[in-house]
């Protein structure tokens, strides 16, 4: 009788040792499909789109990371990393995506990855694509923390679809503290445009180019003069056939090139190169178009970027007697002008950014300066470029600092390190103590 009770109890034993072991196994796989190894989720539009590790489609021997959104949506999952001031990074990542649609036409949306509640980010994928490699370079700036978002979506505006994103790597690289700055001049002899359902051909003429070409040589030479030698500029100038067939708009300033509109025609030479800043020139007006497409007022928009690189519109004027861009001792001594103020405007943006407090670049008239007849705000630029602004008791302008803050670029990563801010768990154990770890960010979270 004994040994048939101790039979029955082996076999419960066996039963409830099987159980267990399915059970374990279940949460094991439930918490490998959920497992977002410390990322924090957010969503533009909550409970819109599913988060969850894909075993079955992956890059590599890890479970991929992917984001479904069946609604349009801005979804993303981010970690805060530390980082050094003044110091650029690089973000790397695999990404797949299938069926992703943007609500609205913009090159800025879809899969990307950015730096959450700033305009900083990579390439954005749409569409159906088989694994790729996304890159995000940027300068921490005055940061020590920030937030980076592998997402479906956009500063832009929402998407739909699915992503997968795998294999995340973040280097550190080194800072170029020299003051010389690399620029792309790229002149669009062509635009071609659909406004209000009006179609508007414009070309650049060859009597614009040679005078944008004189005036880009004055500008080179304004910078090192006018900076008193704390920096240099060289422009590489390209002229682009291929038109510009779509503009921004914007309530202030009516339409512009923002650097989405040209993104294709220059992002193959901006790749190919180490640039510090981009001029886009272009032709929105003639004589005989010259109210086809509303411009408020403006012959230079500045403080854009392209992907961390500062961004200045030059607008060519409508008239083909304007003297704006020409020299001429008796009427425009200083045709440069309107290229130095778009690029002070970058420097401007990035000395902010770098937590320094100076005079705003439109307030000459407040410190006593006079836009004057055939030099305009020339005294104004080079008391600004070299801290010379008397206010006060103090002389106030840039910073000599600022002329090296140049913006982060390939050739900073040539003697790179990976930080491990994205390792994986390696084993059970480690996967055991990333729960709780999770777990213990969550509760602060909370609390906080």
């Amino acid at each position: 009788m004994r040994k048939s009770v101790d039979i029955k109890s082996l076999i419960i034993n066996i039963i409830t040792f099987v159980i267990l072991m399915i059970a374990l196994f279940l949460a094991y796989k439930f918490y490998q499909k959920n497992n977002l190894n410390g990322f924090i989720l957010s969503e533009a539009n909550l409970k819109k789109s599913h988060f969850q590790r894909d075993d079955e489609t992956k890059y590599s021997d890890i479970s991929s990371y992917k984001i479904t959104s069946n609604e349009f949506n801005d979804a993303m999952f981010s970690k805060e990393i530390e980082v050094e001031k003044n110091t650029p990074y690089k973000v790397t990542c695999m990404v797949k995506t299938k069926g992703i649609i943007a609500e609205e036409a913009s090159s800025g949306i879809g899969a990307q990855i950015s730096i959450t509640d700033t305009t900083e980010r990579s390439v954005a994928v749409s569409g159906d694509n088989d694994w790729q490699k996304l890159e995000l370079i940027f300068n921490s700036k005055n940061r020590t923390t920030v937030d980076i978002g592998f997402r479906l979506g956009g500063v832009n505006g929402l998407a739909k679809g699915e992503a997968w994103f795998s294999d995340f790597k973040i280097e550190q690289g080194q800072s170029d503290d020299d003051n010389e700055w690399n620029m792309a001049c790229f002149i669009f002899e062509n635009t071609n445009v659909n406004i209000n359902n009006n179609q508007i051909n414009i070309q650049t003429t060859s009597t614009d180019i040679t005078d944008i070409k004189d005036t880009i040589n004055r500008f080179e030479k304004a910078c090192n003069e006018l900076s008193e030698g704390k920096m240099t500029a060289k422009c590489d100038i390209y002229q682009i056939q291929d038109p510009i067939t779509f503009l921004s708009y914007d309530e202030e300033f009516g339409y512009f090139v923002s650097p989405e509109d040209i993104e294709n025609q220059i992002k193959n030479i901006i790749n190919q190169n180490n640039y510090d800043h981009i001029f886009a020139v272009v032709r929105l007006g003639n004589e005989e178009h010259e109210n086809d497409i509303e411009i408020k007022d403006w012959i230079g928009l500045g403080s854009m970027d392209y992907y961390g690189i500062g961004f200045s519109n030059i607008r060519l004027p409508n008239s083909s007697r304007s003297y704006i861009y020409k020299y001429s001792t008796t009427v425009n001594q200083f045709p440069e002008e309107v290229f130095l103020h778009e690029f002070l405007h970058s420097l401007e943006r990035t000395a902010g950014e770098y937590g320094y407090q100076i005079p705003a670049l439109h307030d000459y008239e407040n410190y006593g300066y006079e836009n004057e007849y055939l030099i305009g705000q020339k005294k104004w630029y080079k008391d600004y470029m070299n801290k010379a602004i008397y206010s006060s008791g103090e002389y106030i302008g840039l910073p000599g600092e600022v002329y090296a803050l140049k913006p982060a670029k390939q050739s900073n990563f040539t003697y790179a390190f990976t930080l491990d801010e994205y390792n994986e768990p390696q084993n059970i154990i480690e996967e055991i103590k990333g729960i709780f770890i999770n777990l213990w960010r969550n509760v602060k979270i909370i609390i906080e």
